[in-house]
């Protein structure tokens, strides 16, 4: 089964927790603090392994969840750094943000790797918050916690040329002929479920890497028949190559064809249209074919080449080969994002909105909630069961502003104060 689309989660490993320690050695009193900062969480990096050709792994396994750092130790030992999780994906792979449809990575190359979700820092011990004034601290911080995404992957593959046309026009059948490829092959009136790839060769040793893509049908741009499941795999190829079934033994004007698959590419995507094509009229050894050839290149406005071919008796293949290894030599990679096109290294500053250090809801009992990335990050790196680092956390919330807003909207003493799962006391 070929696999080219998949969500998965992915969550990078928390950091290990500082440690409350004291040195207790002969003959060295009040020793001081010697806790140690816990490690760093593992990272969860995708690389690139040109082994792979589908996403068929993640459709089994669909969370990923790195290793979080080893904790403090007492002696002022650091935690262990935790090993980053390395995920084997195929060349081709494009990352997104599930949430915000934002591209994380774009994986073509042998080796290329991307941070997808970053693991926590490790929490500092107790020797980090010595100061003259409090040269014995009792306090610690947590691990932080890791990054968490679900993300989707797609899978775009990495032809140099791409074939395209309406089912059973004879792709499958052409790239058979022309390639070690085995694709199945019959009248079908349906499209081929899943798209297959062969390495030709030419007569004199040049090489490139063709795909028979799932037949287009009218609507594919907005997802009728296999949709955006085949024009996803025609953005990475360099040259399209157009089959067109001249005999019209299905019934189709084989000009009104070649009119509805460039008007699926280009509704999907405009840039498409800027690929170079070559026209290739199959089945020409058909009674009407050439009739057909002769009213299709008069009404041909663009100047495409057109190569007259059979896939069953092989003719005409050598020159249409020679024509499509040339083209390939000659056509640039086309980039898939726009800030690329240029060529010029740009720097692209991105409008982000600064993050929130708090915000304040109120229950329909009463309860007030505080919420906010960085305050639920520093609440889940407060040990709690030492007062010291309590007190420290209540400091920390004054000095955000909280108790002042909470004031604000109403709070009295001994009201309730929601924090994620945990409620507290308001004292005023």
């Amino acid at each position: 089964m070929f696999i080219d689309q998949v969500k998965v989660y992915t969550k990078g490993g928390d950091g290990g927790n500082g440690m409350v320690a004291f040195r207790r050695e002969k003959y060295v009193p009040k020793g001081g603090p010697a806790g140690g900062d816990g490690g760093h969480g593992a990272d969860v990096i995708f690389e690139v392994d040109e082994g792979l050709r589908t996403l068929m792994d993640f459709r089994y396994q669909r969370h990923f969840k790195a290793p979080r750092g080893e904790h403090g130790m007492s002696k002022n030992q650091h935690g262990r750094n935790a090993e980053d999780m390395v995920v084997k994906v195929p060349p081709g792979t494009v990352v997104k943000d599930d949430d915000t449809g934002e591209t994380i990575a774009d994986l073509v190359q042998h080796g290329q790797r991307a941070v997808i979700t970053k693991g926590g820092r490790g929490g500092r011990g107790n020797s980090r918050f010595a100061t003259p004034a409090n040269p014995a601290p009792e306090l610690s911080e947590k691990g932080e916690p890791g990054q968490e995404r679900y993300i989707v992957m797609e899978l775009k593959l990495l032809a140099d040329v791409g074939l395209v046309g309406f089912p059973s026009v004879g792709k499958s059948t052409l790239l058979s002929v022309v390639s070690a490829a085995k694709p199945k092959i019959a009248s079908y009136h349906f499209t081929t479920i899943v798209p297959n790839l062969g390495m030709v060769e030419t007569g004199d040793g040049r090489s490139f890497v063709m795909a028979d893509l799932p037949g287009l049908i009218e609507g594919a741009h907005e997802g009728v028949g296999l949709g955006h499941q085949f024009l996803r795999h025609i953005e990475r190829t360099r040259v399209i190559v157009h089959v067109i079934d001249m005999s019209g033994m299905e019934g189709r004007d084989p000009y009104e064809d070649y009119l509805t698959i460039n008007e699926e590419l280009k509704q999907y995507n405009l840039r498409l249209t800027e690929r170079p094509q070559i026209i290739v009229a199959n089945k020409m050894d058909m009674p009407d074919s050439e009739e057909n050839l002769k009213i299709f290149k008069e009404k041909l406005q663009e100047d495409y080449p057109v190569f007259p071919i059979s896939a069953v008796t092989r003719q005409g293949l050598s020159e249409l080969l020679y024509a499509v290894a040339d083209k390939v030599e000659t056509t640039a990679e086309f980039p898939i994002h726009e800030e690329e096109e240029t060529g010029i290294h740009r720097v692209l500053y991105k409008h982000e909105e600064e993050e929130r250090e708090f915000e304040i809801t109120r229950d329909p009992d009463g309860t007030f909630v505080v919420g906010g990335a960085k305050i639920e990050r520093l609440f889940k790196m407060t040990d709690f069961s030492r007062e010291d680092s309590a007190r420290r956390f209540a400091r920390q919330l004054r000095s955000y502003g909280v108790d002042d807003a909470l004031r604000e909207r109403g709070a009295k003493n001994g009201d309730t104060i929601r924090l994620i799962k945990y409620e507290f006391e308001f004292v005023d």
